[in-house]
């Protein structure tokens, strides 16, 4: 009778912890998606607003996307990017949120000539799109059993060539080119999509309890979710985005 009243303790003990497993690590979920979320559509507001007075103020649209700044407006989300990666572990929660809210801010800025380039019915279409593929991507990763661990080093160099591919096309200004970047970028952020969904659900277990590491995780977790977000939809925006 002991030993019957021990395992149904151990058992309802089990059950107990599963419960409490699967509650905090939804609610990590939840949190990594609201940050990236909250980012998207700062950037997508400082976008559209950079693009209105861009196109309502030639002094600011000449500043911006015809003098030497324009590079500094191209590449410094590029730079931002190295600098969380390398700080955010030795941040407060507080810092690195706020470091993020600046980097989706000047992101927008950066983005806003998808509004002088594209029609907004366009943007709105592709953006949608881009946020269906997102979810069933990012839904995969989080239940497949399988481990998609062995797709990271590839998928990390394909991203490595495709920026060096871009920077060039920059200055060959290749049809050809750009629609193959494009092509590639969409399949190698797909797959980023849900391999960054399963390692940010695997970090869970490591800092589990820890609230300001899960902070901090949460947090650059969002980033790579919503990297993976904007980097597909910019590479979706070349085929289905109708020009002005």
């Amino acid at each position: 009778m002991a030993d019957f009243r021990n395992n149904q303790y151990q058992t309802g003990a089990a059950e107990r912890a599963s419960v409490e497993y699967d509650a905090g690590l939804r609610s990590y979920m939840m949190r990594v998606y609201n940050y990236m979320s909250i980012g998207l559509a700062l950037t997508g507001v400082v976008a559209m607003a950079t693009a209105y007075l861009a196109q309502t103020n030639e002094a600011v649209y000449t500043a911006l996307y015809l003098s030497p700044l324009k590079w500094v407006v191209m590449f410094a989300p590029l730079g931002f990017i190295f600098f969380l990666g390398a700080k955010m572990n030795s941040m407060s929660v507080s810092k690195a949120q706020t470091m993020f809210w600046a980097f989706a801010a000047l992101m927008g800025v950066s983005m806003s000539t998808i509004f002088l380039i594209y029609t907004s019915t366009s943007i709105a279409q592709t953006f949608f799109v881009t946020a269906a593929a997102f979810a069933g991507l990012s839904l995969y990763g989080y239940t497949t059993k399988r481990s998609l661990s062995g797709m990271g080093s590839f998928l990390v160099m394909g991203v490595i060539g495709l920026i060096i591919a871009m920077v060039v096309n920059i200055f060959m200004q290749s049809s050809a080119l750009g629609f193959a970047i494009s092509a590639i970028g969409v399949l190698i952020f797909a797959g980023l999509t849900a391999y960054d969904t399963q390692k940010i659900k695997l970090m869970y277990d490591q800092v589990a309890g820890n609230e300001e590491l899960m902070g901090r995780t949460a947090i650059m977790g969002a980033l790579n979710l919503y990297l993976d977000f904007i980097n597909m939809f910019q590479f979706m925006l070349a085929f289905m985005g109708g020009r002005e």
